[in-house]
């Protein structure tokens, strides 16, 4: 693999180009090691109360949307962001995923799933007491992120 870079005073924006004839394991790998060390630096703006909050994505248990806006909860507090749930995806850390139409959790946060077969599973958090669903429809895809079998 080579690493080449090109300096272009014209660019206004950095841009990052993986020219490869296929993705395979090891381009992958690169591609999410870039996407995940760009948002680590990132922190969100949350307002409470007519604050602003500048908190990294690590902080956060879970982002959801309810009456046409978007929270992000930590442990003990819920906050406001200024984004739709597709647009926070966009940014955050591979330890994100959707877990319904409304909710993106931090996997890393996870404590426990109590499944349901029939409905949506609750998914309760490490330190807090807060918890969210999700849905059947997305419950495999989070299962596969936290080990394959369930295993936490």
């Amino acid at each position: 693999m080579k690493i080449r870079i090109e300096i272009d005073e014209k660019t206004e924006a950095p841009e990052i180009i993986i020219r490869c004839s296929r993705v395979d394991a090891e381009i992958a790998r690169v591609q999410n090691a870039l996407l995940d060390t760009l948002a680590e630096d990132r922190r969100l703006l949350l307002t409470k109360e007519g604050r602003e909050y500048y908190l990294p994505p690590e902080q956060i248990l879970f982002f959801e949307s309810a009456s046409g806006k978007t929270f992000a909860h930590t442990a003990d507090e819920t906050f406001e962001i200024k984004m739709r749930l597709y647009e926070i995806e966009e940014i955050l850390p591979r330890s994100f995923i959707r877990v319904s139409k409304s909710a993106i959790v931090g996997t890393e946060k996870i404590y426990s799933i109590e499944k349901n077969i029939t409905g949506p599973s609750t998914i309760r958090f490490r330190g807090s007491h807060k918890q969210i669903t999700a849905s059947r429809q997305y419950f495999k895809i989070l299962q596969e992120k936290l080990g394959g079998n369930g295993a936490l």
